[in-house]
């Protein structure tokens, strides 16, 4: 038995035993572990694949696992590693004991994403009776320790993996906490595109008296702010809402009022639909900039450009045995942050389906234990329509 401890093979048991794994991005504290014994007991292939350590950031653990070995290969994907869990004093159970209160389990990733991810394995093992009956096809797992943290040494890297060893993937579901209020709620058939930006004004020091012998770059930074900010990008699209861009920190770093700084800089955030690429916001900014006129330094960085499942079978036998199994007639939507779904869709059709979000990377983060059994036989329902095998 590992650190964290197992119990039995139940969603909820298995969502503790995640749980307990304090696996903070990019610590896995036996995470992987965990699962892999789990999976193992399946009869699971698996393989874990470090990648990074040095100039090519943090070594991550990874998990990839397969059962069968023919195709067509269902793949499930996910991630263990959880955000921090803040000021510890602030929730009312510990953060990572995976507590059991009126209904509820309590912990650091029971809703994004570790109760989603013991679903998955309870799913295969009713859909397999416990290993015993092979699927018509494969069904993977690809679970990385790095989708809280910089993306950078995780599931991209674990695709790049599977393409140089001619593994192929042909359906994916990523279990993101999709709903917003209860299962069945909501599946995620896309994702925006996300740019951030930083914008630093370069002007002039000097005397708040004489400011004709200074140029102050507090005043371009909040014109070219206000340009920013005022008129929408967009007013959407069919399968996406209208882009925003959110200004998230202007700092001076000024302490002195009769001083005028030498620079200014902002930090935001455009969240884009598929009227826009990162290339074509990127020279949007610099034109508003340069309409300005002063001196600036402009970096944008984006984590993935917008996506869509364009795959209507992968869609329609989601919300099939989603409504099947939960009565709710669940909406599509793209709304949300980013998702690791923005790689895996350069591989095969992803769609997102999981718990409710409302709060993940809160305290006191928590999910209803009934959820856990809806969210397994959802995730079984799907297996089996996609194999074609009796429900």
């Amino acid at each position: 038995m590992n650190s964290c401890g197992t119990e039995d093979a139940g969603a909820l048991s298995l969502a503790q035993a995640l749980i307990r794994c304090p696996s903070v991005t990019p610590v896995d504290a036996g995470a992987l572990d965990v699962l892999q014994d789990a999976l193992l007991g399946l009869g699971f292939g698996c393989h874990r694949i470090a990648f990074g350590g040095g100039d090519a950031g943090a070594l991550v653990d990874n998990l990839y696992a397969r059962l069968g070995s023919r195709g067509p290969n269902f793949c499930f994907a996910g991630h263990t590693d959880v955000v921090p869990p803040g000021d510890t004093t602030a929730w009312s159970v510990d953060p990572f004991a995976g507590m059991v209160i009126d209904g509820r389990l309590y912990g650091r990733g029971a809703a994004d994403m570790k109760g989603a991810i013991a679903c998955f394995v309870e799913a295969v093992r009713r859909l397999t009776d416990g290993g015993k009956c092979a699927p018509e096809g494969s069904i993977s797992l690809l679970i990385t320790g790095d989708e809280e943290g910089p993306s950078v040494n995780g599931t991209r890297r674990v695709l790049d993996w599977l393409g140089e060893r001619g593994e192929r993937l042909d359906a994916c579901l990523v279990g993101e906490p999709t709903n917003p209020q209860a299962i069945g709620d909501m599946i995620k058939i896309g994702r925006r595109g996300s740019l951030n930006a930083r914008l630093t004004v370069l002007g002039t020091q000097g005397h708040a008296a004489y400011p004709q012998l200074a140029d102050n770059p507090v005043r371009h930074l909040v014109r070219i702010l206000a340009a920013l900010d005022g008129a929408p990008l967009d007013q959407g699209t069919e399968a996406f809402q209208p882009s925003v861009l959110t200004i998230t920190s202007v700092d001076v770093g000024n302490p002195a009022a009769n001083v005028i700084p030498a620079s200014a800089r902002a930090l935001f955030n455009i969240r884009y639909n598929d009227l826009h690429t990162a290339a074509s916001l990127s020279a949007w900014l610099e034109r508003q900039c340069e309409a300005e006129g002063c001196r600036y330094e402009l970096s944008c960085e984006s984590s993935g450009d917008p996506f869509l499942c364009r795959n209507e079978a992968l869609s329609q036998t989601v919300a099939a045995a989603v409504e099947r199994i939960t009565h709710r007639r669940p909406e599509f939507s793209t709304s949300g942050g980013t998702s690791d779904g923005r790689f895996i869709k350069d591989s095969c059709p992803v769609i997102e389906f999981g718990l409710v979000g409302a709060s993940a990377h809160k305290i006191d983060e928590n999910v209803a234990v009934a959820d856990l059994e809806t969210l397994s036989q959802v995730y079984r329902a799907i297996l089996a329509d996609y194999f074609g095998q009796a429900p």
